[in-house]
């Protein structure tokens, strides 16, 4: 069995690492050729992903930005042929699944999106892991919902990543939930760190400031288009942390210790129900 995947970052190099130990031929493409270089080195890369190489893959994951995903499709759409699942591993989905969706019925290659969920605040092959994907969410995202035997073929193809569940779902429903989930928490840390007395806080911080200010070591360029691609749902979900902020900040200005505690009682009945003790 062979991969392609196209993208030697994190979730690339993991993809990689993952396949090489499960005994796959794996192939890869990166526009950095040190990159490929480190990867063929570490062991998690056969040989490179040539575009006449593609049509032989089982499977090819492209692991890059949403745009050079799409732009990677339109000048080797045509050679991929019928044989292969191609998934890209974006963090949005709509523009993604338009484009592709269009380029896999013009060339005739099968296409789904995906979004494994799964990472760290490091990027880079470097930090990259065979056991990246062990029991973590995986979003799939068909053209054909219908399609039983799509979505089998794919869960078996994947099998080797280690995904703990999948979902499936529309690319506007993934973007809605993936502002929520992932990159509100990566705004808020960002800007949360940017007060002056982040400067000072050695010796006064725990757990609560690290959870905090995790992944607001970020690639500014990745999140950056990610954001960008998906802005009408990022800017529904700051708008309601605003407001909500704003009725915290209201309490406290006013000293109404009742209105406080019952923001607060809110907000911890409902992490209660939503996500359990």
């Amino acid at each position: 069995m062979t991969i392609g995947i196209v993208g030697l970052g994190l979730i690339g190099g993991s993809f990689a690492r993952a396949y090489k130990e499960a005994g796959w031929e794996v192939l890869a493409f990166d526009t950095d050729r040190q990159a490929l270089e480190f990867a063929r080195l570490a062991g998690a890369v056969d040989g490179e992903l040539l575009p006449k190489e593609l049509s032989r893959c089982q499977l090819v994951l492209i692991c890059v930005y949403p745009e050079a995903a799409v732009e990677y499709l339109r000048q080797n759409g045509g050679l991929i042929g019928p044989g292969p699942l191609v998934m890209d591993c974006c963090g949005t989905k709509r523009r993604v699944c338009e484009a592709c969706f269009i380029l896999a019925e013009r060339h005739g290659f099968t296409y789904m999106g995906s979004h494994p969920m799964a990472g760290t605040h490091n990027s880079g092959f470097k930090y990259s892991r065979a056991n990246m994907f062990k029991g973590a969410p995986m979003v799939l995202v068909p053209r054909d919902f219908d399609s039983i035997e799509l979505l089998d073929r794919a869960k078996k193809l994947l099998a080797p990543a280690g995904f703990g569940r999948f979902s499936v779902t529309t690319a506007r429903e993934h973007d809605e939930m993936i502002a929520f989930t992932s990159q509100l928490a990566h705004v808020a840390s960002n800007a949360y760190i940017k007060s002056p007395t982040a400067r000072r806080h050695r010796g006064f911080s725990a757990g609560s400031y690290k959870d905090m200010t995790r992944v607001a070591w970020l690639n500014p360029e990745m999140w950056a288009e990610l954001f960008l691609e998906n802005s009408d749902c990022l800017i529904s979900e700051l708008d309601t942390y605003i407001q909500n902020l704003a009725q915290y900040r209201k309490a406290m200005e006013n000293g109404d210790r009742e209105l406080l505690v019952r923001l607060l009682d809110e907000g911890r009945r409902l992490k209660e129900e939503v996500d359990g003790r």
